[in-house]
């Protein structure tokens, strides 16, 4: 992951100089960036290194980082190790003045003083031993290996007595020392040395920042980098649409292999989508369409063929793809066109443009509903430019009683309501007790959707099977943070499918939907 995303910053360097003409790198971007701290306060996050997780976007708005050691305590905090050994609550109360910060010695102070008191890494874990316990320097490095290993070991065991006893013969509570070691044991394999957790925080707050300031050249380095990190092509580029980036369907005559910029007026740029998005179309096809082209663009499908020298499959393909748009055809009228092509070498006279003219009857194809349009872009490029699926299902959904996702920012918490949307995201944390996290997207927006381990269990079958769920529960509404907790779940996978008979009502519900 980190060097996929590095990457992708390299990318998007390469594209900053290009276009803007910006030439910058890791080390020269703008240090404690105010907008890019208030975006990623907001857990405005998708797609950014390290913190674009259900958990770290949950804890961005309780943490609130202003400054960079901020960040790194995020990066740090969202982990098992910390969960388990009872540090992030602390931490939390602290930090937001609920509860007092007690160092019982100057030592402890100057150990986890930039903490709140709270031992957050490796280091601090070492130093708690050394200066607090009396442990030696060998031996709080056996600590630290313990740790390193307990997941596999539980060796961090044999230290509690050792360490308990140090604390408390130099003054410390036992009740105090017992916690401490807690909060050490609970590291477990996870925690974080703090260099660690620095260098993991320097590329979320870099990916950040390219997100903040950058957004079209940020979209278009992440869409080469897939796959990366949680989301599809769909959601990063609604996500962009969202931050007002404009995105250009694939083209024949446009395109290149990879995702591009281009000019679209008043000095902005626009993502145009590449090639490569096209399932199953090779990068030789890809290539010889960009190379054939450069003297001047295509005239029609046969010209295209002709001068590309590529499979009549690709082209199929392609067309599929809606990529012959460009031109003025539809995806019938472009497979039409198609239909009489063959892979078979052409007679020098054809090649040559001599060959003899087929005159074909004029043949009027009926055109594509509106979501059999939006069910072809999905299953050739992984995302559409045209109506939502669940825009097109929304006079169902509201014969149902079903709100839209972006209507839980406007619903009082406690209340029970029930969305639904297509599962983008399931995460089950190995610290989370069984609990599942679902994320769920409609037209609107998304809905964050907690399962607590009994329903899981029951719909266990549903929630790991379906590509669209229903979800009635009650709204949780912590600071910024919305969470429905699930109380009941409905399969709405063959709604879904109806998506390819269905056209937009005209008045339809919500906002208009972009991706």
């Amino acid at each position: 992951m980190p060097l996929g995303m590095l990457g992708c910053m390299r990318w998007a360097f390469e594209l900053l100089e290009e276009h803007k003409g910006i030439r910058m790198d890791l080390a020269g971007i703008p240090a404690e960036d105010p907008s890019t701290y208030a975006m990623i306060r907001k857990a405005d996050t998708l797609g950014v290194f390290q913190i674009e997780s259900r958990a770290q976007m949950a804890m961005l708005p309780r943490i609130k980082p202003r400054t960079f050691y901020d960040l790194v305590i995020q990066v740090a905090i969202v982990r098992p190790g910390p969960i388990q050994g009872d540090m992030v609550h602390p931490y939390l109360r602290r930090r937001e003045g609920l509860e007092p910060v007690d160092y019982p010695t100057p030592e402890l102070k100057a150990v986890l003083g930039s903490t709140l008191g709270v031992p957050l890494f490796q280091e601090q874990a070492m130093r708690v031993a050394i200066e607090c316990a009396g442990f030696t320097p060998g031996e709080a490095d056996q600590l630290r290996r313990a740790m390193a290993t307990f997941k596999l070991t539980g060796g961090v065991s044999k230290f509690s007595s050792k360490l308990v006893d140090g604390m408390v013969a130099r003054g410390y509570s036992r009740e105090f020392a017992e916690g401490t070691f807690k909060q050490l044991e609970g590291f477990g394999s996870y925690g974080f040395p703090e260099s660690h957790a620095a260098s993991f925080a320097l590329i979320a707050y870099a990916s950040s920042w390219m997100k903040c300031h950058h957004p079209e050249i940020f979209t278009c380095a992440l869409l080469n980098a897939q796959p990366m990190g949680f989301y599809a092509p769909a959601q990063i580029v609604r996500d962009a649409h969202d931050h007002g980036v404009e995105v250009r369907p694939v083209d024949v005559n446009s395109s290149r292999w990879d995702c591009t910029l281009e000019p679209a007026g008043q000095g902005r740029l626009a993502v145009r989508l590449g090639l490569r998005l096209v399932r199953g179309l090779a990068n030789a096809a890809g290539a010889g369409i960009v190379a054939a082209r450069e003297d001047r663009p295509y005239g029609d499908v046969e010209d295209l063929w002709r001068r590309a020298g590529v499979p009549v499959a690709a082209l199929r393909q392609l067309a599929a793809a809606d990529g012959f748009a460009g031109m003025g055809l539809t995806r019938r009228e472009a497979a039409w066109a198609i239909r009489a092509l063959r892979d078979e070498a052409l007679p020098l006279f054809a090649a040559a443009g001599d060959a003899q003219e087929v005159v074909e009857p004029e043949v009027t194809l009926r055109p594509m509903s509106e979501g059999r349009e939006v069910v072809e872009d999905y299953t050739m490029t992984g995302l559409s430019l045209r109506s939502h699926p669940v825009a097109l299902l929304r006079q169902d959904l509201r014969g149902q009683g079903i709100i839209p996702c972006a209507d839980l920012a406007r619903t009082r918490d406690g209340r029970r309501v029930t969305v639904s949307g297509l599962v983008l995201v399931r995460q089950r944390p190995g610290s989370a007790n069984g609990v599942l996290f679902l994320t769920l997207e409609d037209e609107t927006g998304v809905a964050n959707i907690v399962v607590w381990k009994k329903l899981f269990e029951q719909r266990r079958r549903i929630i790991l099977g379906a590509s669209m769920l229903a979800v009635k529960g009650r709204v949780q509404i912590e600071g910024e943070v919305i969470h429905l907790i699930a109380e009941q779940l409905v399969d709405q996978t063959d709604l879904l499918r109806s998506v390819g008979s269905r056209e937009m009502p005209t008045q339809p519900a919500g906002r208009p939907a972009r991706v």
